[in-house]
């Protein structure tokens, strides 16, 4: 593709690594933002820029912050003691987006996955049970994709936490196996959260 310009032919390649975003819907974005005023585009570019620059992760939870906490572990009246476990932050929105949750999250960065190299050490696992403690939590709800390697990290945690007082649940199976917590509509996710199961401990064919 030929370009008039060579600041519109970077915009187009910069606008094309993101996911989704081939080099033709990069350059309707580009000519798009040229055709409106500057303040639109500098608006645009601060948050951006701001998102590299400003952004911070949670020290309790993981999760995306503008301070050292988020303002969902700063929040006074969310209970501490009920432990919502996630793969993602996507996760955590996708359950806030349901409005029928009111305990606090871990983010995990991630789930155990020996085919991949990625290991316990590897997520924040360790923190997690750290938080058990500091917290004094009664419940963790394991609100992981149910494919098997989110069965594998739920089996891992639950025999570290074997010892100790913590309750731990599984969301139900109103989202289908295999099936991304992201892509579950907000009333079957709701529901899911809701209708909680305890977890108990089963076999893995093999050992993490």
């Amino acid at each position: 593709m030929k370009y008039t310009s060579r600041l519109i032919e970077e915009a187009v390649e910069a606008l094309s690594l993101l996911p989704s975003i081939g080099k033709k819907s990069a350059l309707r974005l580009v000519l798009y933002l040229l055709s409106q005023n500057k303040d639109k585009s500098d608006r645009i570019s601060k948050a951006i820029h701001k998102l590299s620059t400003e952004i911070k992760s949670c020290q309790k939870c993981h999760a995306y912050a503008d301070t050292t906490i988020c303002s969902i572990c700063a929040d006074s009246r969310r209970s501490k003691k009920v432990i919502c476990v996630v793969e993602s932050v996507r996760d955590l929105m996708a359950i806030e987006e349901t409005q029928q949750y009111n305990g606090t999250y871990h983010i995990l960065g991630g789930l155990i996955s020996p085919l991949d190299g990625r290991g316990p050490d590897d997520i924040h696992i360790a923190s997690l049970i750290h938080r058990v403690t500091e917290d004094q939590a009664d419940e963790l709800i394991m609100a992981i994709s149910p494919t098997i390697e989110g069965e594998t990290t739920i089996y891992y945690i639950s025999r570290l936490l074997a010892e100790s007082n913590v309750r731990i649940s599984v969301i139900s199976r109103g989202v289908s196996f295999a099936g991304e917590l992201e892509y579950a509509d907000e009333l079957t996710l709701g529901r899911s959260i809701q209708s909680r199961i305890p977890y108990h401990q089963k076999s893995l064919s093999s050992e993490v």
